[in-house]
């Protein structure tokens, strides 16, 4: 038998060694020198509020998201009103949005030093089917995103189909879109488990987005619906995705219910992700999954990320604006923590 002291010596050495370990893993981290985030806010945040946003405050809420730096804001959804009726007034949004100017949007030109073109602010909307495309052309919309998840359960109660179902209404969407240049973003919900099934095995979400990549989606976002992910569950699913499509195309969609979204989306970056999804103020959740309210603020992200020193393009006081502009309409104070605390900070 070894004795006591031996034994404690041996747990020093061993604790020693996972110091040195990880030490050496941190200062061998190496994320992304930029990452463009997918601001969600103006579409999934605002989408089930049941008291109507009306069409001129969300124009304006957009503009300021887009003199902030954003590149990317999905503005809205061309959904049935009967089913989603927040979303009623699509055409006038996107209307007013193709003719605003370079010169409306005033942003900050030392805050956009990186590698991509930050002259074009991009608009995506997002379709459930072919007459949503088509509604969609109608006012000139050049990109879109369209819905499915890994979870047969929720694909019913969501969208009464079976995901098989949804991945046939989703090629005829590409079909019509690619045919007039009209690029496609993909949504995965549930890929970090689901409300009605529970664990989701990666291999299951990194087929389904192969599917997508195939039929035309130029990228594949990853959403932890209802925010029950860890950093573990992060990397397993990135690491199996990334076998089956090529990791630049990938986003990651993190809810923050569990308090997990920012450490979520640092073990993304670690592994190679550019692309994050977001919402200012965290604004939505999913109304199919019980408690699960809340998508990670993109003023925390936005934080996060120019502390590690990644570029993002985007004025972190003005994105607050946009969130406090909002949350002001909303009659309500913004889920945002680094909005709080910088705003605190700025109190007489």
């Amino acid at each position: 038998m070894p004795s006591l002291e031996l034994e404690d010596s041996f747990k020093l050495m061993l604790r020693s060694f996972f110091k040195i370990y990880r030490n050496r893993n941190i200062c061998e981290r190496k994320y992304p020198s930029f990452v463009k985030i997918v601001e969600v806010g103006p579409r999934d945040g605002l989408q089930n509020e049941k008291e109507y946003v009306p069409a001129e405050t969300k124009i304006k809420f957009i503009k300021l998201l887009s003199e902030s730096g954003l590149n990317v804001v999905e503005a809205t959804a061309f959904v049935s009103p009967k089913w989603v009726p927040q979303m009623k007034d699509h055409k006038t949004v996107f209307k007013a949005l193709t003719n605003l100017s370079n010169d409306d949007i005033q942003t900050n030109n030392n805050n956009n030093n990186n590698s991509n073109d930050n002259s074009i602010i991009h608009y995506p909307v997002f379709v459930p089917n072919l007459k949503g495309l088509k509604d969609a052309m109608e006012v000139g919309v050049k990109e879109i995103a369209v819905f499915t998840t890994v979870s047969e359960t929720f694909c019913m109660k969501n969208v009464n189909c079976t995901i098989d179902e949804s991945l046939l209404r989703i090629q005829e969407i590409l079909n019509l879109a690619l045919k007039n240049n009209i690029k496609v973003r993909g949504y995965i919900s549930c890929c970090l488990g689901c409300p009605y099934e529970g664990f989701i095995a990666p291999q299951k979400t990194a087929q389904l987005a192969h599917k997508l990549y195939e039929m035309g989606c130029y990228e594949i976002s990853l959403g932890d619906t209802i925010g029950i992910g860890t950093p573990d569950k992060m990397s397993d699913l990135i690491e199996e995705t990334t076998k089956y499509v090529p990791v630049d195309v990938i986003a990651v969609h993190c809810h923050d219910t569990y308090g997990q979204a920012l450490v979520n989306i640092l073990t993304a970056l670690e592994m190679g992700i550019a692309i994050v999804d977001s919402s200012v103020a965290g604004l939505g959740g999913c109304p199919f999954a019980k408690g699960a309210t809340g998508n990670v603020a993109t003023e925390d992200v936005v934080y996060l990320l120019h502390g590690i020193g990644i570029k993002t393009g985007i004025d972190i006081m003005k994105l607050i604006e946009a969130g406090n502009f909002i949350c002001h309409a909303l009659k309500r104070e913004t889920s945002s923590k680094v909005g709080r605390a910088l705003m605190a900070k700025l109190s007489p």
